[in-house]
């Protein structure tokens, strides 16, 4: 199933997702949650009653998805956190040593844009840089999961589009200023949708993951190539914090990240970019000034 966070005249809705058009949940199955993190928290039992509301849905309860002002795809999540570094020819364009454990950062809701909206380049810098990133959502309260379960944790996957202002990244030289670097206001695009676990494969592992800036492909990987998966990142994560449903992991990026080109590029105002994974979708962003 594919879960869409959209506003309404003001109000935070979701939606089922069926091709072009969208069932509205609030008027398709007005007793189930209209906030995410609730829904997600519901766990089957609000899937099921979701895609069901689904099938018979007519009328008022379906829009037009070209019509919706869509929300990022779990609007309010806990927590943000960000794995740093998780390909080796990443690691290797930023000349940087392959990391032993999981690097971790975080980052807030304040930087949280939608599918379409625009992402913003900061007043202070010109060096805006793109960042395909895949992102897991929790389904479940967890704590100390071991490796071999914390794929239960999974509740679905989306896109992240996790930009970066590089010199503020860098202003300590190789020691890196990851929550400056990190958060800027409007750099993170989280989207379209959710896709439930069921939806991809277990993992979502091998799966091709790209970035086209002005239709010009700038990353081409393979999720299999993450030094450490996604099992092993809920596992460790687990470790340090209690995972609550609706937090979500931006999982890491591969190769050709702008920063690292010769020349280099950076995002500017009047570019698009698009973030695509093979058997979800594609995240799109304009990009603007501030």
């Amino acid at each position: 199933m594919r879960l869409v966070s959209f506003s309404d005249k003001g109000k935070t809705k979701i939606g089922v997702r069926l091709g072009d058009k969208i069932v509205d949940l609030s008027v398709a199955a007005p007793k189930l949650p209209s906030d995410m993190n609730a829904f997600i928290a519901a766990g089957r039992a609000a899937q099921d009653a979701a895609k069901k509301a689904a099938a018979k849905a007519k009328g008022k309860a379906i829009v037009a998805e070209k019509k919706i002002k869509y929300l990022p795809a779990v609007p309010n999540p806990g927590k943000i956190v960000c794995i740093g570094l998780n390909y080796v020819d990443h690691a290797a364009e930023a000349k940087m040593q392959k990391p032993v454990y999981p690097v971790l950062f975080g980052r807030f809701a304040s930087t949280l844009v939608a599918h379409r909206a625009p992402l913003i380049v900061p007043k202070c810098s010109s060096q805006f840089d793109y960042e395909a990133e895949v992102v897991c959502i929790i389904g479940k309260r967890v704590r100390n999961i071991p490796r071999d379960k914390a794929l239960s944790a999974v509740y679905g996957w989306s896109l992240f589009n996790e930009g970066s202002i590089r010199d503020y990244q860098f202003k300590n030289g190789p020691s890196s200023q990851w929550t400056m670097g990190k958060n800027f206001d409007g750099t993170g695009a989280f989207g379209p949708e959710i896709a439930t676990a069921d939806e991809l494969p277990k993992g979502a592992v091998g799966l091709r993951l790209m970035t086209r800036l002005n239709g010009k492909v700038l990353q081409d990987a393979n999720t299999r190539d993450m030094i450490f998966d996604v099992a092993e990142q809920i596992a460790v994560v687990s470790e340090v914090m209690t995972l609550d449903p609706g937090d979500i992991i931006v999982t890491g990026t591969p190769a050709g990240v702008g920063f690292a080109r010769n020349p280099q590029i950076f995002m500017k105002e009047g570019d698009s970019c698009e973030i695509s994974l093979e058997g979800f979708g594609t995240l799109v962003n304009p990009v603007k000034n501030a």
